[in-house]
């Protein structure tokens, strides 16, 4: 069973239809929206600040997202993947945006609409990244823009694939 714990005074609230690795742990004041999956050894520490997670996300496994005492926040906009040991640090990644498997975003930055950080890509703290871009490396440069059909094909197939996934645990 997931360790679902409350710490100084918030505890964590969880949409309708989410599925939660047995392995998962989700701390404080933490709010993941419904038809989410946070997938197995997943840590969303918000003991120190807000973590807000919108509709149909997936957090594969072992990602971490964490922020700043009193300075910086997680928001996740709707049907956000994030990768496997992907690690968020008081940012925000809007709606449909993918961020690959072992990239860093680290605080302040903004990971616009539909765009994608490539995996292992380092996203230095205030970076903006715009609507429907491709950054990769280290630290993470703009690569080009991505096409909205290309945009569709990976971002909305691999969030739509996750909940597919996570139905199969239910």
């Amino acid at each position: 069973m997931a360790l679902i714990k409350s710490v100084r005074g918030f505890t964590p609230k969880i949409g309708k239809d989410c599925f939660i690795a047995d392995n998962a742990t989700i701390v404080g004041d933490t709010t993941i929206g419904d038809g989410c999956s946070i997938w197995f050894g997943a840590v969303l520490r918000g003991d120190v600040n807000t973590i807000a997670i919108g509709n149909h996300v997936n957090i594969q496994d072992g990602a971490v997202l964490h922020t700043l005492y009193q300075k910086s926040t997680i928001e996740i906009g709707d049907y956000v993947s994030v990768g496997h040991n992907v690690t968020i640090h008081g940012a925000k990644i809007e709606d449909y945006a993918l961020v690959g498997m072992g990239a860093t975003v680290l605080d302040g930055a903004v990971v616009g609409a539909g765009a994608i950080v490539a995996a292992g890509a380092l996203v230095l703290s205030n970076t903006k990244i715009g609507e429907g871009e491709l950054w990769a490396g280290v630290p993470a440069k703009f690569i080009k823009k991505v096409a909205p059909e290309q945009a569709k094909e990976i971002n909305q197939k691999i969030a739509h694939n996750y909940a597919m996934y996570a139905s199969w645990y239910k």
